[in-house]
C-alpha cells in the first residue's frame, strides 16, 4: 500500500550551528532564567541573526519557514525592552486565533515573574471581556486583525499608542483576506515606532506592506519552501478502496502515536470524524465552523494527549507548534506545494523523525 521515497536510516540532518549562546544576549536575568527553564539552549537560526538587530532596535523582516522558532525570536528582544522601559506597549497581529493563543501562551512564559501583562484579543470570544482586559493597559496585546479592527472602531485600542508592532505569519494574512485590515491598522501606526515582519514566503502583496510598514529593516531570508530532512514522506495508494477505511486501517497501527490528518473542506473533515467516533476511534476535529470553545478545547485534548488524532482544514496547518506529532496524514491533497509544506511542517520539529502519508487515488 505505500510507495517510499526515502528509508528512515539514509536521512541526514543538517543542523544549524549558531553564532550566539542565549547567554550572549544582553537581556535581563530574569528573562534568561526564563528562556533557560524553556529548555532553550542554543539559538535556532532565525533567532541566532534576529534577537541582537532587535535588541538594538532595528525594524526586522524575517523570511522563514513555520516551525524555526520565529515567536521566541520576536518575543525575547521585545520582553527585555519592556522590562527596560514599562512605558513601551507592543501589538502582535496573527492570521488565527489559534497562532494568537500560542503567542501570548509564549510570551506569557517567558515574562514569568515580571509583572509583565499580555491579553488576547480574537473573535469568538466575549468582546466584553477582551476590552475589561484592555482597561489594563497590558504590556502585549496580540489578536487577529478582524477583532483588533472591531476593538480600533470602538476607541477600545489606540494604535497611535503602540511603539512595537509585529505582523507574523504576513502571507497567510494575506491569503486569508486580510489585506484590507492590515493596512488599515498599519495607516494608523506612529512613525516612530520599532516594526517586525515574518513570513514564510513573500509574495508581492507581502512587498507592498512591508514597504510602507519598515524603516530601514534588516532582512533575514532562510531557506523556505522545503520539507525538513527528518520529515519521511510516503504516498498511500487507495486503489479504489473506500478512503475512511483505509485510514482507519493506518490509524490502528501501533506506531501511530499522535497523528494530525488534514482534509480540504470543513464538511469534509466534519463528517469523517463521525465516521471515525461510530467505528470507536476518538479524534477531536477543529475547522473554522467550530464555535471557538471547541477549537480551544479540540487541541488542548491533542497536545495533553487525551485524544491522539487530530482532524483538521488547513486552519491547523500554520504556526502550531504542538509537541510530537509522530505522523501528519494528507487524507484529502493540498491545494499547492506550499500548503503541503506547512502541513507536513507540523511533525519533524525540534530534530525528531517525523512521518508524512499523503493519500493518491
Amino acid at each position: 500500500m505505500f510507495v517510499r521515497k526515502m528509508p528512515v536510516q539514509e536521512i541526514q540532518l543538517n543542523t544549524y550551528e549558531p553564532k550566539n549562546n542565549f547567554s550572549d544576549f544582553n537581556v535581563n536575568p530574569l528573562l534568561k532564567e526564563n528562556i533557560s527553564k524553556k529548555g532553550y539552549l542554543k539559538p535556532t537560526e532565525i533567532q541566532d541573526q534576529a534577537i541582537q538587530p532587535l535588541l538594538d532596535g532595528r525594524d526586522v523582516v524575517g523570511i522563514a519557514s513555520t516551525g524555526t522558532g520565529k515567536t521566541a525570536a520576536f518575543l525575547i528582544p521585545l520582553i527585555n525592552k519592556v522590562l527596560s522601559d514599562r512605558s513601551q506597549r507592543v501589538l502582535i497581529i496573527t492570521p488565527t486565533r489559534e497562532l494568537a493563543m500560542q503567542v501570548e501562551q509564549e510570551a506569557r512564559m517567558l515574562a514569568k515573574g515580571t509583572s509583565i501583562q499580555s491579553i488576547i484579543c480574537i473573535g469568538g470570544e466575549s468582546i466584553g471581556k477582551q476590552i475589561r482586559g484592555l482597561n489594563s493597559n497590558p504590556n502585549f496585546i496580540v489578536g487577529t486583525p478582524g477583532r483588533l479592527l472591531d476593538l480600533g472602531m470602538r476607541n477600545k485600542i489606540n494604535f497611535y499608542s503602540f511603539k512595537n508592532i509585529v505582523l507574523d505569519e504576513v502571507d497567510r494574512m494575506l491569503d486569508m483576506g486580510f489585506i484590507k485590515d492590515i493596512s488599515f491598522i498599519i495607516s494608523k501606526l506612529s512613525d516612530n515606532r520599532q516594526s517586525l515582519f515574518f513570513s514564510a514566503t513573500l509574495p508581492k502583496k507581502a512587498e507592498d506592506i512591508a514597504r510602507r510598514f519598515l524603516k530601514n529593516p534588516v532582512v533575514i531570508t532562510l531557506k523556505t519552501q522545503t520539507a525538513s530532512e527528518n520529515i519521511d514522506q510516503d504516498i498511500v495508494k487507495i486503489k479504489g478502496r473506500n478512503k475512511p477505511e483505509v485510514l482507519l486501517e493506518l490509524l490502528n497501527q501501533q506506531e501511530l502515536k499522535k497523528v494530525l490528518v488534514f482534509g480540504r473542506t470543513k464538511r469534509g473533515i466534519e463528517k469523517l470524524g463521525k465516521e471515525l467516533n461510530n467505528h470507536g476511534v476518538k479524534a477531536a476535529v477543529i475547522h473554522g465552523n467550530k464555535s471557538q470553545g471547541q477549537r480551544k478545547r479540540a487541541l488542548e485534548e491533542f497536545r495533553s494527549n487525551k485524544v491522539s488524532i487530530l482532524l483538521a482544514t488547513d486552519l491547523a496547518s500554520r504556526g502550531l507548534d504542538i509537541d510530537n506529532i509522530t505522523h501528519v496524514i494528507n487524507y484529502d491533497l493540498p491545494q499547492s506545494y506550499e500548503d503541503y509544506i506547512h502541513r507536513i511542517g507540523r511533525t519533524g520539529r525540534a530534530s525528531r523523525t517525523g512521518f508524512a502519508l499523503t493519500f493518491i487515488d
